[in-house]
Formats: C-alpha cells, structure tokens, sequence
C-alpha cells in the first residue's frame, strides 16, 4: 500500500513538460480573464448604509440641520393627513386647503440625531416647495410656499431642551416676503440677511428681513432669458453661490452670471455649459461650490461644479409616459477666471435628481436619483441607489468612484445633508400629489437613513484625529489665529493633516443653498503629548469668503475627519 500511494503521489512529476505549460498557460488565461472583466467593471467599493427610522411621519422634503445637532425637516400641508399626530390636542384650521379643512397631524418634525428620535412640530401654512437659510444667530429662516404660505416667512429657532419643550416650534410671520416665493433659493449675504431670488413666475429677488433702504423687489432679466416656454421653465431653484469677491454666481438653466446685488448689475456672462442642456427643475441637476483654499492668498480661485439634469425635452417627454436618459456629464468651472470656460467630466452613472453634498474632507457626495425621466409628479424611473464619491483634486481621469448601493428607491422629493459625525442623512422621495403607499411607482417613503462614507470604517480608527480643544459652541472672529487641539491614536503625518469648516445648508429639490467649504490656512503639526497635537489656523479674513453664523470644523488626517465641533465667526 506504501508503495502504491508513494507513486501515485509522484505521478504529477512525470506529466509531459507540454502537457504542464499547456495546463498553466490555460490557468494563466482564465486568471487574465478574470482580472480584465474585474477591471472593466465599474466598482462598489466604498460606504455603508444604516437604516435609522423607518417611519419618521412625513416626506423628508425639505432639511436643515441646526447647530444643537437637530435636523428640521419638513413637507408640504395639503398632502392630507400625516403619519404622526401633532402633540397636546393641537389641530390645524385652514378654511383653503384643498385636502383637508381639519388637520391634527404634523407636516413637520426635529430629528434628534443623539437619540435617533423625532419630535412633531406645527407649521399652519403651506411650506411646499419652499427655500430658506440659517441666520447667523443660528434659526432658521424659511422663506415661502405654496398658496397661504407664498408670502410667509417662517422662523425656527433651535432649543437645547427641545425634546420635552414643546413651546420650542416655528414662528409665523405673515406678509414678510414681497413677492410670492415658490421654487425660489435663498443665499445668506456678507452682512447676515438672506437674499431670496427667483421662484416659479418670479423673475426677482428680495432680502430679508426687509429694511428702509431694501423694502422692494427688483427685477433680474437674466431669469426671464432662461425661461423655457410652454410652462417648461428648467429655471427653478437656480444654483446661487457666493464668489469670494462678494457677488453672487446664479446658474439657471445651462447659463450663469456673476451678479452684484448691492447695484442690481451683471458684471459677467458665463458662457452656456457644453452641450446646452438645462440643469435645473424640472431637469434638476445639482450643483456645489468646490472647496475654497488659500484663504491669505491676494487671488482666491473658486470653482462651481455642475453635475446631471435631462436632456432639453425630458419634460414633456416624461408628461406624455417617454422617459428620457438622464445627464451624465459634470461641468465645472473657475468662476474667477478672467476667461472662465467649462471642462465637462463624464459620471459613471447618469442621473438626474441627484443630491450633491461636500464631504468634511473636501469630496463631494452625488447620492439620490434616477436614471430616467425628471422631476415632478410621477416623471422619473429608474432609481439610483449607488452614490458616487467626487475627489475634486485627482486626476481629470480619477476622480469619481461608485459606492456601496441603498435599497431604498430615493426620487423626486428626497434629501441629504451631512452630520456632525460625517455621516450624511438621507430621506423623503415622494413623486406623488398625495401620500400615497401602495398601487404606485415608488410608494412615498417616510424613511430615514445614514450614508457612512468609507473614512468612518473602523480600519481608519488608528488615524482618525479626535479633537479636543476647543470645545463645541466656539466663538472665533475673522482672520482669527486659533489653535486646534486634537489626538490620534497612531502616528500622524504631519504633511497629511488640514483643517476644515463647513456650512451646512439647506437641502430641497436636489440643491442644498448655502453649503460652503473653506480650508483653513494652517501651520505645521506640533506634538504637545502623548498622542496629542496641536495646530494652529487662521480664520477666514472677511464675511465675503464666509458669511456669519454657525460652521462645522473638523480636523482632517490623510483624508480622514475627526467628529465636528460648532463654530460660531462673527
């Protein structure tokens, strides 16, 4: 038996040398094969999901958070009644609602990221549809609507024990805009108000709050030139960001200008974006101003990136049951250039109705959407549930990288915002007039879920700064040397290590206004400890480059952000 099993052992030695290269060249083969199919296919390498609340109540359509850690987030009045009542017996009364006359439910909530909870708050006019901006005390101010609430300025301001307070809820202010502000978007100003521009049939803007030197609305051409006919428009929720040199860069449609509103004059025509298709509702792309860098420098460049839509047309298509393909190009732009022209970029996944949000780290998240169709009720097919990762600083061929995929359906009518923690929340969709929950494409969805970027894997723990100084709540002041302490339970490049604050903005319709990231000019790391560290920034030097009010600050290490602190600059 010894004998046996020994030269059947030995019988691999003795396979003809042809017969060997021929069994390797075809292993060689089905390994090449594998590795090219692995290569060519496009990856889902990255992120995870987690469901936080499966019923909140309402359709996360509108969502701001504040900086107590709460998240506002509302819907719409005339949806009907709710999935959560409104608290102590209250009721809603309005005589003019198409839906109901009578409403003791809640179309809006606070979200306590802490405790994952949610608390009813009571708005009486209709919010549908609506922009707004935090102040820089910290409330948020929410500017118009639909019917009662088109001229209605609404005013939340975050409470520290608002879990059992329920005194701690929206104030309304009849009247407080000029104009009827639906579709509109708000953009907080150098000097603290919010300048409201545009909505649907409202070619202007406003400010608020109103004064004696600005109590009127005024009239901006440019949104009656990028009017599609017949009740397209494709210039709602224009792209509205604040150029370092204090006027105001508005996209809408596939155009821009650079628009200075303290005179009421255009300074500058972008040129169309390549190709000419419109990029705001109803073809609703989405849009981010890119990380602003070298704060001290004289020449402070500024870059806008545009990404998705629907090609000219898809709106009516999708009217008439044709869904159309959406975008899948990016446009971006240096907004500062004498001569600024568009570079174009090809997303690996076309999509319209994409939200856009700028990650602690400088990268840009496109999450939500279809792939098919646009805006409006019952228009889009063919959810998106892979989010793209945008590095802005890779290579022209590098920079995007699909994500790990949800499995909830997010389309017309869904949010995302980012968290403290670097997390980003996600909700709504509800393509739908009504509530409606079975029988339908793409039941509403009154879900809330969490995004986590790949920097949150615990395999980055050993390089993820915690800081520990200054405490949350911080008070700095512009062109402010402010040191920055932090830990790290590896070793730190020195190199590798930057400090960022954030905006967060107010996210509806596929455009989150306000949303700001600054990179804070910095000096090198210096070891003060075991693990510790400390470095010291200079706050941004005026309110054009970061307008007052509260910011979110985070220490960066190779690419990886600590949990955020609030600052407050003033």
């Amino acid at each position: 038996m010894k004998k046996s099993t020994s030269t059947s052992n030995n019988i691999l030695f003795f396979i003809h040398p042809h017969i060997f290269l021929l069994l390797l060249l075809l292993l060689l083969c089905q390994w090449w094969s594998f590795a090219s199919a692995e290569a060519a296919a496009p990856s889902s390498q990255g992120g995870s999901w987690n469901l936080l609340l499966s019923n909140i109540g309402i359709s996360a359509m509108h969502m701001q958070l504040l900086n107590n850690d709460r998240v506002i987030i509302f819907d719409r009045t005339d949806f009907g009644m709710s999935n959560i009542s409104l608290p102590d017996g209250k009721c809603r009364y309005d005589q003019n609602d198409t839906t109901l006359k009578v409403d003791c439910t809640a179309h809006s909530v606070e979200y306590n990221v802490a405790s994952n909870s949610i608390r009813p708050l009571m708005v009486q006019t209709d919010v549908w549809c609506s922009s707004g901006s935090v102040f820089p005390d910290g409330s948020l101010v929410q500017t118009g609507g639909f019917n009662d609430g088109e001229k209605v300025v609404r005013v939340f301001k975050p409470c520290s024990n608002s879990t059992t307070n329920s005194t701690c809820d929206w104030e309304e202010i009849q009247g407080g805009l000029i104009q009827r502000r639906w579709y509109s978007t708000n953009h907080i100003l150098p000097d603290g108000r919010q300048i409201i521009i545009g909505g649907r049939r409202a070619f202007n803007y406003e400010f608020y709050p109103k004064s004696a030197s600005a109590n009127n609305s005024y009239s901006l051409p440019f949104l009656v030139k990028t009017n599609d006919p017949n009740k397209i428009e494709n210039n709602l929720y224009p792209f509205v960001f604040l150029n370092v040199d204090g006027n105001l860069f508005i996209f809408a449609n596939n155009r821009a200008i650079l628009f200075d509103y303290t005179k009421n004059v255009v300074l500058k025509n972008y040129p169309e974006i390549s190709g000419g298709d419109p990029r705001n509702y109803p073809s609703t792309g989405s849009a981010v101003l890119l990380p602003l860098k070298n704060l001290q420098a004289q020449e402070i460049q500024a870059e806008v990136l545009v990404c998705g839509g629907a090609p000219k047309g898809s709106y009516t298509s999708a009217l008439n049951g044709n869904f159309s393909g959406a975008l899948s190009t990016c446009g971006r732009i240096t907004i500062t250039d004498p001569n600024p022209q568009w570079i174009m970029e090809t997303m690996p996944l076309a999509r319209t109705m994409g939200d856009m949000v700028i990650l602690p780290n400088g990268n840009v998240l496109i999450i939500n959407g279809a792939a098919t169709g646009t805006a409006g009720w019952e228009c889009g097919r063919d959810p998106v549930l892979k989010p793209v990762i945008y590095r802005p600083d890779n290579s022209f061929d590098s920079r995007f990288e699909i994500q790990n995929p949800s499995t909830i359906p997010r389309m017309y009518h869904s949010t995302a915002v980012l968290l403290r923690d670097g997390r980003v929340l996600v909700g709504g969709s509800n393509p739908h007039i009504y509530y409606n929950f079975t029988g339908v494409f793409f039941p509403t969805e009154l879900s809330l879920e969490a995004f986590s970027p790949s920097y949150l894997d615990s395999v980055s723990e050993y390089v993820r700064p915690q800081i520990t100084s200054p405490a949350s709540q911080y008070a700095i002041g512009y062109g402010q040397r402010v040191p920055i302490r932090f830990k790290v339970a590896g070793r730190v490049d020195i190199n590798l290590v930057t400090v960022t604050m954030v905006a967060p903005g107010f996210n509806t319709h596929s455009f989150t206004m306000n949303q700001r990231l600054l990179v804070l000019v910095s000096e090198n790391v210096k070891l003060i400890g075991k693990n510790a560290y400390q470095i010291n920034v200079v706050t941004p030097n005026n309110a054009k480059l970061a307008p007052p009010g509260y910011y979110l600050l985070f220490v960066v290490h190779q690419d990886i952000p600590s949990e955020g602190i609030w600052v407050k600059i003033q």
